[in-house]
């Protein structure tokens, strides 16, 4: 693998590992509203 092939490859696996943190993010930032509405709290006044 040359050089320049190595760098590419070293630019796109930090890409790819920044978009699976996005994404992991997203469905956690989805996932906590729709845990949230399935239970049943009782409001406190």
């Amino acid at each position: 693998m040359k050089q320049s092939e190595a760098d590419k490859l070293r630019v796109v696996e930090g890409e790819n590992n920044w978009l699976k943190r996005m994404l992991a993010e997203a469905m956690l930032d989805n996932a906590v509203p729709k845990d949230l509405a399935s239970k049943n709290y009782c409001r406190l006044t």
